[in-house]
C-alpha cells in the first residue's frame, strides 16, 4: 500500500501549526516546527493571503495528514460521510477515529498514528480475539482490541505499561491498561473528537 515517506515535519511546516505527527519529540525542544514555523522551500516565505478555496483546500490536507490517510482513501471516506444520518463532517471524523490504527494511538499503545500503523500492520494486535493487521479496520461499539497475548513480553510493550500509568484514553473508548486491552464503548461525539479541526471546510472544499 502506498504511503507518505518523506520528512513529516515539512508537513507541519506546511499547514503552519503542529500536528503532532512524531508523538512525545512534538512536546520537547527537539520539535522542528518550533525552532524553524517557515513554510518548506530554499527562501520559505509566507504566500500571499489564501481566497476561499485555498482555505479550504489546506484544511482538507490537515485533516488528512493528521490521520495518516492518502487522498483516494480520504475522499472515499468523504463520500461514504455523505451517506450518513446528521452532519457529514462529523460523521466524516467519526470514520477517521474509529480506524484501527488511531483507536490504538487513543488508547496510548502508540506514541503517535504512524506509529500505531505500524504496530499494526506487524500483527501485534487482536480484535475480538481475531489478529488483525489491517490499521483501515473500521471499528464499532463493543469490539475490543488487545495487544496478542504472545506478542506482550516483547520489549516495546514492556515500555507501553509504563507509559499507561499516566495515559487517560478518551471518554469513548475503555482502557484495561493492565491486560493492554480496550474497547469501545461508544461512538465518539464531535467533542470528543479534535476541535482544532473544521471539519465544515473539508464538506465545503468537497461540495463545490
Amino acid at each position: 500500500m502506498a504511503r507518505y515517506t518523506e520528512s513529516v515535519c515539512r508537513l507541519c511546516r506546511r499547514e503552519g501549526g503542529k500536528l503532532f505527527l512524531k508523538g512525545t519529540r512534538c512536546y520537547s525542544k527537539k520539535c522542528s516546527f518550533e525552532r524553524r514555523p517557515t513554510p518548506p522551500g530554499q527562501h520559505g516565505v509566507r504566500r500571499r493571503k489564501m481566497g476561499e478555496f485555498g482555505i479550504q483546500l489546506r484544511e482538507k490536507q490537515k485533516v488528512r495528514r493528521v490521520y495518516g490517510v492518502l487522498e483516494r482513501q480520504f475522499r472515499n471516506y468523504f463520500r461514504e460521510a455523505e451517506t450518513h444520518e446528521g452532519v457529514t463532517g462529523e460523521a466524516l471524523l467519526r470514520s477517521l477515529e474509529t480506524r484501527l490504527d488511531n483507536v490504538v494511538f487513543r488508547l496510548g499503545f502508540a506514541s503517535s498514528r504512524a506509529q500505531a500503523r505500524q504496530l499494526v500492520n506487524h500483527g501485534h494486535f487482536a480484535v475480538n480475539g481475531v489478529p488483525t493487521d489491517v490499521a483501515s479496520y473500521a471499528l464499532k461499539p463493543g469490539d475490543r482490541v488487545e495487544v496478542r497475548e504472545s506478542h506482550r513480553t516483547r520489549e516495546a510493550f514492556k515500555v507501553i505499561r509504563e507509559t499507561l500509568r499516566s495515559h487517560t484514553a478518551p471518554d469513548w473508548l475503555a482502557l484495561d491498561a493492565a491486560k493492554l486491552s480496550g474497547s469501545i464503548a461508544s461512538l465518539p461525539r464531535r467533542d470528543q473528537m479534535p476541535l482544532d479541526l473544521s471539519e465544515q471546510l473539508v464538506v465545503e472544499y468537497y461540495s463545490r
